[in-house]
């Protein structure tokens, strides 16, 4: 990753619904250099990509196997399937686990069962693991430093904060929330 990167948050959110196949695909199609993506676990460790723990007519998605999410959410793609649709493409998967989280998991496991997934795919290079949670994003780099990660602020964090705690945990990025960042004098 050398230079500023186009990323598509979510996927192309306006033209599809937001994490899904389509929205990815339309995301390159449209010139973006990558994706960035909310990744979640299922009851029987499969790694499913939706923005929040929870979806309507069905709640928790950690709480269920993904045979039922998928009769549920037809839409609700695995990170495999994603990972083979943005061939090309740079994946930033962001691991939600923070605290207070309805799925939140001090176990860290969907960051486990994402270096191993990863440690089966090449190339890894274009892929950037990040996470609010330096807890996780720090398991991801005790797995497997080679991996790329990122540490993701909350807005009011100070971005050189930010930047200073990323670079003393060895992470690849920090990504402050735009809001943080000084604006025009």
């Amino acid at each position: 990753m050398n230079g500023p990167q186009i990323l598509a948050h979510r996927g192309a959110n306006r033209v599809a619904r937001e994490n899904t196949i389509e929205a990815f695909v339309e995301a390159g199609a449209l010139g973006a250099d990558g994706v960035e993506l909310d990744l979640h676990r299922s009851a029987d460790g499969v790694l499913v990509v939706h923005h929040d723990a929870d979806a309507a007519g069905i709640g928790v998605l950690g709480e269920h196997d993904f045979a039922v999410i998928r009769r549920a959410l037809p839409y609700v793609p695995t990170l495999e399937e994603v990972l083979d649709a943005c061939a090309g493409l740079l994946v930033n998967v962001e691991v939600k686990n923070l605290p207070g989280d309805a799925d939140f998991d001090p176990d860290d496991r969907a960051a486990a069962a994402l270096v191993t997934l990863l440690h089966a795919r090449s190339p890894r290079d274009e892929v950037l693991i990040s996470s609010f949670n330096l807890i996780t994003i720090d398991r991801v780099r005790t797995l497997d430093p080679a991996l790329a990660t990122g540490f993701l602020t909350l807005v009011g964090f100070d971005p050189l904060d930010g930047a200073a705690i990323a670079h003393d945990h060895g992470h690849a990025a920090v990504h402050p929330d735009v809001r943080s960042l000084p604006g025009p004098a």
